[in-house]
């Protein structure tokens, strides 16, 4: 009897590893968070925070390297000081702020998986903008267009991934034209909803235009039509550049979601302390937001959140840490301050795919998910700081993402599930695998691995004593192997494809300006 149960427990197992099963669940491919955020600080203390940030804004001021955000900042009534240093009205950045919706959906081109942003709605995306790749084959290695396309199409594959991120930089196509076969990538590989990056205008407006297509979209249902989310990240301390203001403003007037994030770390960019860190995060996150909601009242924006520390001893950022978590929490807290959406992330600091990054990543995700997160960045795949991105990393960081969207599920109460019947029939020292109850439930009852093996020690051995890095390699290239394209309407592929033809003719996009 225990050879047999063993077998089949063995058996399901192989099966599992072998085959990675593509399915539809509703509840993975549209996370509600049912828990109440955990909050760090006391409302004074993040009250305290708030107003120190204000005094931060119209006391030192935002540098704004960008003439045109200059403008459109003394439009609206800020004061421009020297050395290009805008400084801010209080009550005029709170009467801005209130002008950003509290939810966003982004839409796909498979309606089925519209993304909600804010409120208890969670969005996944992968990890994003490495330039190297990495796998138990090819080792690490510059990225490639091959690689960012084998990402997509992993990607497509699992339901807890909504959003795709630009996961690898394609290093063998040239910046002016790496926009344009990204776009047609991510549009036509997967349904996921696509990253724009911010790299100067006619980058972004070729983008644009791609998204439009694909969407069947008219221009003015476009503006009406968040299709893309984009991050700006402000340069800390306390400036905002070229680019990253020219792409604030140009996702407002084409009514795109902007996610505003500082790279506060706290030690090296920001106050050693976490509190002055935040202070820093929330002033320079504030700055960017009205810019946005100067050009146009009621942009989608998200209030981006990424304060971590640096080792002190070699300066090297840090994530996963216990200030990472602190202020993951004390982000939402700041974010529902304003009636915003959130964004985190799912960061570690570890080289390898090894244990941790996984211990590191989780710390990362309870963070950012307990902290009420509503736009989690970063959430498959990161290794090396963001530097580089790892199939097998992908794969760990699907399982454990599947699992918390299993967590996030509601529990059903009921008679049935109660189970009164069932323990009445079992009695005293019996077992349940046999009562009607379990029969009726068992295929469906817990959460199924992907990644994770059950199996004893004896049994693991016989097939080969394979670790997670390894099982999660094979997951991800036959997960590739069994890739099937989603369907793309015929004649907005060739539109899409002349657009993009007739772009790389006249040079692509110039990402200076």
């Amino acid at each position: 009897m225990n050879s047999q149960r063993s077998g089949g427990r063995r058996g399901r197992a192989a099966k599992r590893q072998s085959v990675a099963v593509k399915h539809f669940d509703a509840a993975w491919r549209h996370w509600v968070n049912p828990y109440p955020p955990i909050e760090q600080f006391s409302a004074d203390q993040i009250e305290a925070i708030h107003l120190t940030s204000l005094r931060v804004l119209s006391e030192t001021g935002i540098k704004v390297l960008s003439a045109p955000a200059r403008d459109h900042y003394v439009s609206a009534g800020m004061t421009l000081a020297d050395d290009h240093v805008i400084r801010f009205d209080p009550d005029l950045v709170m009467e801005l702020i209130g002008k950003a919706p509290a939810t966003v959906t982004l839409h796909s081109r498979a309606p089925d998986r519209n993304v909600i942003i804010g409120g208890r709605n969670v969005g996944i995306t992968t990890s994003a903008g490495s330039p190297n790749c990495s796998d138990l084959q090819g080792g690490r290695r510059p990225g490639t267009q091959a690689d960012y396309d084998a990402f997509c199409k992993v990607a497509q594959a699992f339901d807890v991934i909504h959003m795709f991120g630009p996961v690898v930089e394609p290093q063998d196509v040239p910046m002016n034209l790496r926009h344009l076969g990204m776009a047609r990538s991510v549009l036509t590989l997967t349904e996921k909803v696509p990253f724009v990056y911010f790299r100067g205008r006619q980058a972004i407006a070729d983008s644009y235009e791609i998204l439009r297509i694909a969407n069947g979209l008219t221009d003015d249902e476009f503006r009406t039509t968040p299709t893309c989310y984009s991050v700006a990240n402000s340069n800390s301390p306390l400036q905002l550049d070229e680019l990253m203001c020219r792409g604030i403003i140009d996702s407002a007037r084409a009514g795109q979601l902007m996610v505003l994030t500082p790279f506060t770390l706290a030690g090296a960019m920001a106050p050693v302390t976490i509190a002055g860190a935040l202070v820093m995060q929330n002033a320079e996150a504030l700055a960017g937001l009205c810019l946005s909601q100067i050009v146009r009242p009621g942009a989608p924006v998200c209030y981006g959140s990424f304060t971590s520390n640096v080792d002190m001893k070699t300066g090297a950022p840090a994530f996963g840490t216990p200030e990472y978590v602190r202020a993951a929490f004390a982000s939402g807290q700041l974010a529902r301050r304003y009636n915003l959406p959130l964004r985190s992330s799912g960061p570690t600091a570890s080289n390898a795919p090894d244990a941790q990054a996984a211990y590191e990543t989780q710390m990362s995700l309870w963070g950012a998910l307990m902290g009420g997160t509503n736009l989690l960045l970063h959430g498959a795949g990161w290794l090396e700081g963001g530097l580089t991105i790892s199939a097998e990393k992908f794969i760990i960081d699907v399982e454990v993402l599947q699992m918390f969207a299993e967590l996030f599920k509601p529990i059903e109460v009921s008679d049935a599930t109660l189970g009164l019947e069932a323990i009445n029939d079992v009695g005293h020292g019996g077992h349940f695998f046999g009562t009607q109850h379990t029969l009726d439930r068992f295929e469906t009852a817990f959460y199924s691995p992907l990644l994770s093996d059950w199996n004893n020690f004896e049994n693991w051995s016989e097939r080969g004593a394979l670790d997670a890095t390894t099982r999660a390699n094979a997951i991800f290239h036959e997960t590739l192997k069994a890739y099937q394209p989603p369907a793309f309407d015929p004649a907005r592929l060739e539109e899409m494809d002349d657009f993009i033809a007739r772009r790389t003719a006249e040079g692509g996009a110039d990402i200076s300006q």
